[in-house]
């Protein structure tokens, strides 16, 4: 989807703290707590911030909404790892739909999404092992991750392909369909 974003400026400035919001409230509420953190539907809005916004402005978007939704929800210890792992996420998600989801951006969001989902569940698992000192028990939370994950690529690509419909959304976002003429 090799595309020159129609957003510039200030306007994906604010676009960017708006999806950094939107990651931050979606990830809280609601929430479900499990042994080792909580599953949230913060990863579709994670991709959603990549795709409309691109791979860096989304990686930044996602990077600060969701450490902040874990500084806020008293997980401190997360902070730094979701940060990086969200950031990853959204660099992978908006730079696969950038390169291959010119002529079928549905399906496109849907394989990135699951490959960025993927390094979540690694990134996590690696984090909690290595980082927070949980060694091999970390692996308990892969199958709570996996289902975030799935949910996460399932949605934002239910919601990409909603955007893509709307006529106002494509036209203020800048999105364009795989038979849209170029218009740069």
């Amino acid at each position: 989807m090799r595309r020159r974003s129609l957003l510039k400026g200030n306007k994906k400035l604010i676009y960017a703290a708006l999806f950094a919001a939107l990651c931050c409230v979606i990830t809280m509420y609601p929430k479900f707590p499990t042994l080792f953190g909580y599953i949230h539907a913060g990863d579709a809005l994670v991709l959603l911030a990549a795709y409309v916004l691109g791979p860096l402005w989304g990686a930044l978007a996602a990077a600060l909404g969701s450490s902040l939704a874990d500084l806020m929800a008293g997980y401190v210890q997360y902070f730094p790892g979701t940060f990086v792992i969200k950031a990853v996420m959204a660099l992978i998600a908006g730079g696969l739909l950038v390169r291959f989801g010119e002529k079928k951006p549905i399906l496109t969001t849907v394989l990135a999404g699951l490959a960025a989902e993927v390094v979540m569940v690694l990134g996590y698992f690696g984090y909690e092992g290595a980082l927070l000192g949980y060694g091999w028990a970390a692996a308990g939370s892969i199958p709570t991750n996996i289902v975030q994950g799935v949910f996460g690529a399932a949605a934002s690509s239910a919601l990409f392909a909603a955007l893509l419909k709307t006529p106002y959304a494509r036209r203020e976002l800048g999105l364009r369909m795989p038979h849209d003429p170029d218009k740069r």
